[in-house]
């Protein structure tokens, strides 16, 4: 190989490398970027952009030491299809120059020559197969290449003492092998840029009846301009909603067929998930009055929140009840101390701003729910509840 080309290829390789850790995790490169403000990689299975495009190109070639010639110019033209995600195909043709340096060792047989004789002139065409490392705005990509191409030589090399006519052309296969950078300035344009190694199957000189292998060394800038308007990245699929298999607040009715979302956790609830009972466990009052207590507070805040924000629309009896001490002559008390409670829960929740209709009943000891014969269990009968009234 042109031990330039090697030299310029290993000198881009880390520019590219630098550019390839981002390619770890498609997933976490996204984050990363929209955490940075930066326009994220289209994921593969979005990319949605499948123009063909023009490619005008100037190129630099460094002709390697078979041809025994000073560096030239060229240009041409492509004409390509970006494939997919990641691959673009492109028919290329070309045109290169550069002259000779002559042999100084035969120079009394090139004597007389014009300078026209003195040049290369190379013609042909190839198909691109470019590989993209990703469609960001600035991408590294490398390329392979196959085609043939034309060599007109030097006159100096079909003067005597070898047999021919000045200007001898030949028709070669080519190869080539390369990295690059693209870089899009618009929708429609974008610049680009390569390093590239051309093998020859055509002689580059005759030495003493030896045939030495041509091997070029070519830089490539130009443009890329698509054809017509860049569509739009698909829509990623939408994951299917298995309502179904989901119970948000948790009240044993699935999402679908839940009515009243929101409900608490700890509500009875309907088969379309709209509450019917809810105990206010933690309300608690002072003794023998309807205060509530700091703890009862706090507990009615949490519960006037939930109503306030999924309200049923249903009319709810506060029911207040109360313990049997076993003492005759309580049972009417009782019934008051319950009453006066259940009004006092009642007249919080709407200070809280509950909309549904409430209304107050004191059950006195009736409907005991636990023995009335131990501290605990008298402890569970104090209580009050929420019914959500049925239509």
């Amino acid at each position: 190989m042109n031990p330039r080309a090697l030299t310029l290829i290993c000198l881009l390789t880390p520019a590219i490398a630098a550019a390839l850790p981002g390619l770890e995790s498609e997933d976490t490169e996204t984050t990363a970027a929209s955490d940075a403000g930066e326009t994220p990689t289209v994921p593969a299975s979005n990319f949605a952009d499948d123009r063909f495009y023009l490619a005008p190109f100037g190129t630099f070639i460094q002709p390697g030491g078979a041809r025994n010639a000073n560096a030239g110019w060229g240009g041409g033209l492509g004409f390509g299809k970006i494939l997919n995600q990641f691959f673009n195909v492109e028919v290329r043709g070309f045109w290169q120059g550069f002259d000779s340096r002559g042999y100084p060792h035969y120079s009394q047989a090139f004597k007389g020559l014009s300078a026209a004789e003195g040049g290369y002139n190379l013609a042909g065409g190839a198909i691109d197969f470019q590989y993209y490392f990703s469609r960001d705005a600035f991408t590294p990509y490398t390329v392979f290449s196959l085609g043939a191409m034309n060599t007109q030589y030097p006159g100096e090399l079909n003067a005597q003492p070898f047999a021919g006519d000045a200007g001898r052309s030949t028709v070669s296969f080519i190869f080539e092998a390369g990295a690059g950078l693209s870089w899009e300035l618009a929708d429609n344009l974008l610049f680009r840029g390569d390093v590239r190694y051309r093998g020859d199957t055509a002689p580059g000189q005759v030495k003493h009846s030896e045939v030495a292998l041509a091997n070029d060394l070519l830089v490539n800038m130009g443009f890329v301009v698509p054809l017509g308007d860049k569509p739009e990245a698909a829509a990623a699929p939408l994951a299917s909603d298995d309502c179904a298999a989901r119970d948000t607040d948790a009240d044993g009715v699935n999402d679908c067929d839940d009515k009243c979302p929101g409900t608490a956790g700890s509500a009875k609830v309907d088969s379309q998930g709209c509450p019917t009972l809810l105990e206010l466990r933690g309300v608690g009052f002072q003794y023998d009055s309807s205060r509530l207590t700091d703890r009862a507070r706090a507990t009615l805040d949490g519960v006037a929140e939930q109503l306030v924000a999924f309200p049923a629309g249903k009319e709810i009896e506060v029911a207040g009840y109360a313990s049997d001490e076993g003492k005759r002559g309580r049972e009417s008390h009782n019934l008051a101390l319950s009453q006066h409670r259940s009004e006092t829960v009642a007249q919080y929740l709407r200070d809280k701003g509950v909309s549904n209709p409430l209304f107050a009943k004191g059950y006195g000891t009736e409907y005991p729910v636990a023995d009335n014969g131990t501290e605990a269990g008298r402890q569970q009968n104090r209580r009050v509840e929420l019914r959500w009234q049925q239509d």
